[in-house]
């Protein structure tokens, strides 16, 4: 299965968040720390605040924090919010629709691919990978 890109901004602003997770921190920083557009990336805060992923707070000292803690928030979730569940095939202008055996194997493996990522969280992530998160951000993971 193949995650769209929005899917893959929302993983990368929820990981640095959680490295961050001391302080607010301010979207400019996510988008020049990943060379991100900008107004994709606003899109997707609001998006992730009104889904309740995140919180903003607003004002001079204001920014953008995870709305829970990192053990609370697995991957998967933020997976199955972003892709909206999007068929792994668009099966609408096919002939063999009705009866075809593809669309049950096909939906199977999405749920298990769901499986998966429903198993990890943020914690998992930031406490298993300390190296290629330092690479990012410069400091040292604990």
């Amino acid at each position: 299965m193949k995650l769209t890109r929005y899917s893959d901004y929302a993983l990368r602003v929820s990981l640095y968040l959680a490295i961050h997770q001391s302080r607010l921190v301010q979207i400019s920083e996510i988008i020049e720390a990943y060379d991100l557009p900008r107004s994709n990336i606003m899109k997707l805060i609001t998006d992730l605040v009104g889904a309740g992923f995140l919180e903003s707070v607003r004002g001079r000292a204001g920014g953008i924090r995870l709305a829970r803690p990192l053990a609370d928030l697995t991957i998967g979730e933020i997976v199955r919010h972003t892709e909206r569940d999007q068929p792994m095939v668009d099966c609408s202008n096919c002939i063999l629709a009705p009866e075809c055996g593809l669309i049950c194997i096909l939906n199977e493996a999405k749920s298990a691919f769901f499986a998966v990522l429903d198993g990890y969280t943020l914690e998992h992530v930031t406490k298993n990978n300390p190296t290629a998160l330092q690479k990012l951000t410069g400091i040292s993971v604990t």
